[in-house]
């Protein structure tokens, strides 16, 4: 990796400095880029050197022109600023196709990994086609990301994975105006989360309206969004320590703890009083789909529904035009905990990995670490659903309020953060047997010990 680079480069992407995409000497407002031919301030891209003539080829699994042209418009700075050019590839079948163009030979020189897991893969099994972190890309992680988020991109104690993209999973969507017509408050402890979900129940004794709807239905993937209420629970039934255990195995699936997390999840999910709001009993969870699981509380058939920040773009399905926001159709609150001391957050997100050892992809590297890209890819992305766990991102430049308040969340000091345990264990753990029974717990009746027996059986020796 090119030595090139160093924390200069960091230092030199100062809180308040934007990249400018309008016009510099106007001395306007940072917006995002529209035209190739807009002038931007280049200062900030010195340190890189000459890159005119180069090529950087970017491998990744965002393959919808929506949700690939902010990626490509926030590459458009650093192409004019280096003269390097960024060439993009979205594919649907990235995960079965890089590995099989790494052992090749034929890898692209950066990867974007939608999970630690499958970059843990790669390294462990191609350690000679993997090139570390450079040093300003390193330095700037060390400089504006939590500690967790360069622990998740290491493997074998060589960091790897740089962060991209995050979003934030430990939400509680609900209608505002429902919960005022009905004098409810938003819960700010587990306790009254339950008190509130008992008195749901007590408000609506013909069983019409519940506390809760869920879906777990995600063709192939069906049973993910079970998972993430037990690793949410995992987070509050045990210690942060606790749950860096029971990702890496060091404590067993089965161990009392765990069981203990999936009870408490049981508690709601399992619950025939308090599920499942305008779906049925609580088999139909296992076959609702995900994607329409938060409806009812549209039509007032059901209050509460946990998913992540990304499921603001659902809304628009369920009819009408749905506003996202405080004061809007619908709106989410921090899952509580069992004290409001810190509130643990479940995230998710993106890493990226470079297969080619060159100046050109260290500094695209440290570009994807850096305030500036940050800041342009939140501008470059008008309709939300992207944010970075990068602390000099300015929240103002996010679309979307649930994307505000996740980055409020996901970067307080005080937050106690951990990475979607699915994605950061063995893929025939994490997306295998937690997935099947998390679904047969549901759909078929499975006790929390039955079901984390198997998924301890089925632990890769």
């Amino acid at each position: 990796m090119s030595k090139k680079m160093t924390r200069a480069f960091a230092v030199a992407l100062s809180a308040g400095a934007l990249l400018t995409a309008s016009a510099c000497s106007s001395g306007g407002t940072a917006t995002a880029p529209t035209t190739p031919t807009q002038e931007v301030d280049c200062s900030a891209f010195e340190t890189y050197g000459d890159l005119n003539g180069t090529t950087v080829t970017v491998y990744t699994s965002i393959a919808s022109d929506a949700e690939a042209q902010p990626h490509i418009d926030a590459f458009k700075p650093f192409e004019e600023c280096t003269g390097a050019t960024v060439e993009y590839e979205g594919s649907r079948e990235f995960e079965a196709q890089l590995p099989v163009r790494v052992a090749a030979g034929n890898a692209p020189d950066l990867a974007y990994f939608p999970q630690p897991g499958l970059l843990q893969t790669i390294v462990n099994g191609n350690p000679d086609a993997v090139v570390p972190v450079g040093e300003a890309a390193a330095a700037n992680v060390d400089q504006y990301y939590n500690e967790a988020w360069k622990m998740y991109g290491t493997v074998n104690d060589t960091f790897y994975g740089i962060p991209i993209g995050a979003n934030a999973k430990s939400f509680v969507w609900y209608s505002p105006s429902a919960f005022a017509d009905a004098g409810y408050e938003v819960p700010t402890t587990w306790q009254e989360l339950m008190d509130l979900s008992q008195q749901i129940v007590t408000d609506n004794p013909d069983g019409s309206v519940k506390p809760w709807c869920a879906g777990i239905e995600s063709g192939d993937a069906t049973g993910w969004p079970a998972t993430d209420w037990v690793e949410d629970m995992m987070l509050r039934v045990g210690t942060p320590e606790q749950y860096d255990q029971w990702v890496t195995h060091e404590i067993p699936f089965n161990d009392p703890v765990v069981v203990e997390a999936i009870d408490q999840a049981g508690s709601i999910l399992k619950n025939a009083d308090y599920v499942n709001g305008g779906f049925g009993d609580v088999r139909s969870i296992a076959a609702t789909p995900f994607t329409d699981a938060g409806f009812p509380i549209v039509d007032g058939t059901c209050f509460m529904h946990r998913q992540a920040s990304f499921y603001q773009a659902n809304w628009q399905e369920a009819g009408g035009d749905i506003t996202v926001g405080e004061d809007g159709d619908v709106w989410a609150f921090a899952l509580p905990a069992e004290t409001t001391d810190s509130v643990p957050m479940l995230v998710g997100g993106e890493f990226a990995m470079a297969f080619r050892d060159a100046p050109e992809v260290a500094a695209l590297q440290a570009y994807l670490t850096s305030p500036e890209w940050s800041n342009v890819k939140a501008q470059t992305t008008p309709n939300g659903g992207w944010l970075s766990a990068n602390t000099e991102l300015d929240p103002s430049n996010l679309a979307m309020p649930i994307d505000r308040l996740s980055y409020e969340l996901i970067t307080d000091p005080n937050a106690v953060v951990r990475f979607d345990g699915s994605d950061l264990m063995p893929s025939a753990v994490g997306a295998g047997s937690f997935w099947k029974e998390m679904t047969d717990w549901i759909a078929l009746d499975k006790s929390s010990q039955d079901a984390a027996n198997a998924i301890e059986a089925s632990w890769p020796a």
